[in-house]
């Protein structure tokens, strides 16, 4: 387990190539988001999701979400998006929103009990987009023990997660403790499913028929 501090240019270049390393060797890293912290594996390695689910002590009913370092990965991974999908994306990404879409069929892996959808984000945070560029789509989810807080910073991270990551990439407080905005594009009408720091006016001013699960 190392940590890296992010705000020392050499260190922050050292700690991104030790996480790419990591993630590609099915391990677990800890890195800042817009949002809050995030412990991340690789999307395409079922076993190292497995380790990610089993560190948080969750169950494969909660799927992990995906981070993607830009918006034209998103076509690579999800079937046809709606207009208003696209809009709100278009709109909103990078930034605190994640659609929960239908995956292409032909992608080969295993997020959870996902039912042939995956929920997609493109943070802000230029650290998580730059350790992004190198690993490619990320299996990510809030770096906590489930049950408790999310993490907003790398200490309160390291201290629920300890020796079960690899590598932790400090960036220092996250600029919001509220988690992302949760939309599932799956049908013709958007559905708010979790609100989070993208207000329901605000996703309405974008997309005006967005509803909102009951």
């Amino acid at each position: 387990m190392t940590r890296y501090d992010c705000d020392d240019a050499d260190q922050r270049a050292t700690g991104v190539r030790e996480a790419a390393y990591a993630i590609r060797r099915g391990d677990l890293i800890v890195l800042p988001t817009d949002t809050v912290y995030g412990i991340g594996a690789d999307a395409f390695t079922p076993s190292a999701v497995t380790k990610l689910l089993a560190a948080k002590g969750r169950g494969r009913d909660m799927p992990v979400p995906v981070l993607i370092g830009s918006r034209g990965v998103l076509d690579a991974l999800v079937g046809t998006l709606s207009e208003p999908a696209r809009h709100l994306v278009e709109v909103l990404w990078p930034g605190a929103l994640t659609i929960i879409a239908t995956h292409s069929s032909a992608l080969a892996w295993d997020l959870g009990d996902a039912h042939g959808t995956v929920a997609l984000r493109m943070p802000a945070d230029l650290l998580a987009l730059d350790l992004l560029k190198e690993t490619g789509p990320m299996a990510v989810s809030s770096a906590n023990r489930s049950g408790l807080p999310p993490a907003i910073t790398c200490e309160n991270a390291q201290a629920q997660l300890g020796d079960a990551v690899s590598v932790y990439l400090d960036g220092g407080p996250t600029t919001a403790a509220v988690p992302s905005s949760i939309v599932d594009v799956t049908g013709a009408v958007p559905v708010l499913v979790r609100p989070g720091w993208v207000s329901l006016e605000r996703l309405r001013e974008i997309v005006p028929e967005m509803e909102v699960r009951a």
